[in-house]
């Protein structure tokens, strides 16, 4: 942690909080997925995850003066069981020609 003098820094906690999340948040119904083409909509991304799974919310990340996509979104399953199949079965998938990543999202 910083200290300056006697004071901490308010930040140093929230850092020292946000870096320790990883094992609590490995179990959810959330997944990101990264490395996604730009060309990638929310359809052909809950046609692809759909198959392990009832989608029940696909937000695709988009800039938000151009509305391009970033290359990452966000989809929610009805239940941590489908979401655990899809991402044991989507990571590293093609899709759109590019090999995507899936990991749990973090809540927040």
């Amino acid at each position: 942690m910083f200290n300056w003098g006697s004071k901490v820094a308010p930040h140093a906690v929230l850092v020292g909080t946000i870096l320790n999340r990883g094992a609590a948040f490995s179990s959810c119904s959330k997944l990101f997925v990264g490395g996604m083409s730009y060309d990638t909509n929310e359809i052909a991304l809950k046609d692809a995850f759909s198959q392990h799974g009832h989608v029940i919310e696909v937000k695709v990340i988009c800039h938000p003066v151009t509305g391009k996509s970033k290359g990452y979104s966000f989809l929610k399953f009805s239940s941590e069981d489908e979401a655990a199949a899809a991402l044991e079965k989507m990571s590293d998938e093609v899709l759109d020609g590019r090999n995507i990543r899936v990991h749990y999202a973090n809540r927040g």
